[in-house]
């Protein structure tokens, strides 16, 4: 016994000298494999094991040691060679054999996949390395990032001539020092191929983790009938750190302040952290231990723009708070109400504070906070002046407009998908009536001078004379900084070229364009509406996408959410929401319709902003058919007895692609004329946004309590105050990608409005489209 004692101190002894040489051992991407054809190497030391796998070539080895009763020492490896056609490679090759940078499996940019790590999970389809979903014959294949090629074979070693080397691999367990606790197994359930962008949560190896907010630690696990589980992991008995005299003034979004006011900016009294009444939360001193949660003090625990807290009043749910800014360091006003939040800029965008979260070209912006996929120094810490919130557009450092960094690997920046705001134009001189000839009447001007465009913009003559990225057109006359002779007003005498306004000269398929005065980009297009707005999703008043309250109040733009109608009794009463997906067609909630199955009992009001419908733009129309959704899903189809007239104040929503799942904390908006409790805005529409929420998420026992199925989705605030109410249901939840709103959801049901950890749940209309396709070709 004292010699096996003795075996074990050193042995451990050698482990922790080791370590030094095995910090320098970097992870490799992929998943674990285990082999049948098993090789053992014989070695002496734990340094030698360490050498042996360092010079490995068969296959892609890390060293790691693990300390438990056993003193049980381990590798884990990734094959780098191909068995056969390769549907067990696990490499981490990621070049086609012509050389092109394999496309991310869970990317539809530059290829939308048939194959992702969602329909085909055990084909390990993460990241961007070559894999063998379909058992193609000539081997693991990827998507390319070349837009002209769609996939290519990739060039994997094969083991035809050479034997692949596996090493055994023995299992341990490790309970680190900081009280992680290491579960030393693969784990076969997929998850969500998100990781990457979640470097800042430290979601290394297994260990246990809190990325998403969660009460405490977690991760999936290893059983194939329990996907994931809290862990077992004590909390710290230490004092919180001590919190020091200068930070009772607010710096960048206030989340260090630490100071003792306990009041709204409104004088409301705020609520004790510790306590669940008048409003109840999970902003608790023990979900939160490090945040400053004492007594009822403004505090800034999950990153709002400034502290704010909950208050006593039952009738408001939380509230912003007065805190002064630190002086000379920058901060923003806490007085002030946040700004208003409007998508177009002026200038050159350093004061935007818009909401679009996508590049020109239609790419989703990173997150400022994130590393991933491009590393920067365009922080919240750096800019705290730049309100550099979640992954919306900004101008931190003063560029002409505002630009985000971009989610594609391949593509690190663009300038967003934002308009210039419209200005007051300058008033020019009356030229003297010698100057010019008096105009004949051939000379008066075009149908098309209104600003926007008919087809390709061909006959546009409009007023516009900048580009979509806000800058302004070189005359089509002058030959600077730009020399030009293909298009000037002497080549093109009918082409309305006299100015610098947008013109399309050459019937550009994009529409109009002008040479720039910026003299690193010689021509641009210009942001030219349609004037019949004709593309569904892209309505021509652009929505104020405010992230608000519609039980709380946020009163839309009229005409902004085009698609929204008003499902009625036939006397004209409304009780319902809908959403027009097609001139003749609407989608609505089936227990809208519990009252009556009959389309008579039934009409349907499209282009109105008020619940009274008094507008001229009102259209009006009875039903012909109603058709209820498979099973007892809770979705229907109406068919209109004649089509809309699609117009600015009418126009469809797009469909989603079939079994699309929005990514968790898309930014996602509700409309409807529902129930406000009394908040103000009543008989207008009303708008709100807020995020998309996981099932995995929304279905935990303190949310909705596995309430939720594969065909629903949640959305909402998880500390409530912003949702849908009764009046909203069947209603559209729409989300914003390529510059299109796309109907997500189906407003359906929630427990009670706005409350925290109820969010609102909707019909995942993804689920439904072939049906819907199908229903509108069976009864056209």
């Amino acid at each position: 016994v004292i010699f096996s004692v003795i075996l074990s101190i050193c042995y451990l002894f050698v482990l922790l000298v080791s370590a030094v040489v095995l910090d320098e051992y970097a992870k490799t991407e992929g998943a674990w494999i285990l082999s049948l054809v098993k090789r053992e190497y014989s070695v002496g030391t734990v340094l030698e094991c360490a050498i042996k796998c360092n010079i490995e070539p068969a296959f892609t080895c890390r060293y790691h040691y693990a300390y438990d009763i056993l003193f049980s020492v381990f590798t884990e490896y990734l094959m780098e060679c191909v068995n056969g056609i390769g549907m067990d490679y696990r490499g981490t090759k990621s070049k086609t054999n012509s050389g092109k940078t394999c496309q991310r499996w869970a990317s539809k940019y530059p290829h939308k996949p048939n194959m992702t790590p969602s329909t085909h999970p055990k084909a390990d389809l993460e990241s961007n390395f070559c894999r063998n979903p379909d058992g193609d014959s000539k081997g693991p294949w990827c998507y390319t990032t070349d837009p002209d090629t769609r996939w290519e074979t990739c060039n994997c070693r094969s083991t035809k001539n050479k034997k692949c080397v596996t090493v055994p691999i023995l299992l341990g367990s490790l309970y680190m020092s900081n009280h992680v606790l290491l579960h030393l197994v693969l784990s076969p359930t997929p998850h969500p191929p998100c990781l990457s962008s979640l470097l800042e949560k430290y979601l290394e190896e297994n260990y246990c983790r809190n990325p998403d907010g969660d009460p405490r630690p977690w991760c999936f696990t290893t059983s194939p009938s329990k996907r994931w589980d809290f862990c077992s992991i004590p909390r710290c008995t230490s004092d919180p750190p001590r919190v020091v005299e200068e930070l009772t003034c607010a710096t960048g979004d206030g989340s260090a302040y630490r100071g003792t006011i306990g009041v709204t900016a409104s004088g409301k009294a705020c609520q004790v952290w510790a306590t669940q009444t008048p409003q109840q939360h999970n902003r608790t001193p023990d979900n939160y231990p490090c945040k400053g949660l004492e007594l009822n003090y403004c505090r800034n625990p999950d990153h709002e723009k400034m502290p704010w807290c909950f208050t006593t009043d039952p009738e408001t749910r939380w509230e912003y708070c007065k805190v002064p800014s630190c002086g000379d360091v920058p901060g923003p006003d806490y007085a002030a109400p946040p700004p208003a939040e409007e998508d177009c800029y002026v200038g050159d965008g350093t004061d935007y504070r818009g909401m679009v979260t996508e590049t020109i070209s239609g790419k989703r912006c990173q997150s400022w906070s994130s590393m991933t996929p491009h590393s920067h120094n365009k922080t919240p810490q750096v800019f705290p002046k730049a309100d550099l919130r979640r992954n919306l557009c900004r101008n931190p450092d003063g560029d002409r407009a505002p630009w985000c960094y971009t989610t594609d690997p391949s593509v690190r920046w663009e300038f967003c998908s934002v308009n210039r705001c419209p200005t007051a134009p300058k008033p020019t001189p009356k030229p003297d009536k010698h100057d010019q000839p008096e105009p004949k009447p051939s000379q008066a001007p075009s149908d098309d001078s209104r600003d926007c465009k008919v087809g390709n913009g061909g006959t546009y003559r409009g007023p516009t004379s900048m580009t979509m990225l806000g800058v302004t057109c070189q005359s089509w006359s002058a030959q600077s900084p730009h020399q030009h002779a293909s298009f000037t007003p002497e080549s093109h005498p009918d082409k309305g070229m006299e100015s610098n306004n947008c013109r399309n000269p050459d019937n550009d398929v994009n529409g109009p364009w002008c040479y720039t005065t910026d003299r690193n980009q010689k021509w641009d297009y210009c942001q030219i509406p349609d004037c019949a707005g004709l593309k569904c999703g892209q309505p021509v008043t652009k929505p104020r996408r405010c992230f608000g309250r519609i039980v709380g109040g946020c009163v839309s733009k009229p005409h902004s959410w085009p698609w929204q109608i008003s499902l009625r009794t036939n006397t004209g009463v409304h009780f319902c929401g809908g959403t027009l997906i097609a001139p003749q067609w609407v989608l609505t909630a089936v227990h809208c319709l519990e009252s009556s199955k009959r389309p008579s009992a039934y009409m349907v009001v499209l282009g109105t902003h008020t619940e009274g419908a008094n507008e001229p733009s009102k259209q009006e129309r009875k039903l012909e058919k109603l058709i209820l959704g498979p099973g007892e899903t809770d979705i229907a189809l109406l068919k209109l007895e004649s089509p809309a007239i699609i117009n600015d104040k009418v126009l469809p929503a797009c469909l989603p692609e079939k079994d699309y799942v929005v990514p968790p904390g898309t930014e996602c908006y509700v409309t409807g004329w529902g129930e406000t409790q009394g908040t103000g805005g009543e008989g207008l529409l009303k708008e709100t946004g807020f995020p998309v929420i996981e099932n995995k998420v929304c279905n935990r026992p303190a949310y909705l309590n596995n309430r939720i199925k594969d065909h629903e989705m949640c959305a909402g605030n998880i500390e409530g105050g912003a949702d849908s109410c009764q009046g909203d249901s069947g209603g559209p939840l729409v989300c914003h990608a390529q510059n299109t709103f796309v109907l997500q959801g189906v407003t359906s049901w929630g427990l009670g409005c706005a409350n925290a950890m109820k969010p609102g749940v909707y019909v995942r209309v993804s689920k439904f489209t072939d049906w819907i396709n199908s229903q509108i070709k069976m009864n056209s």
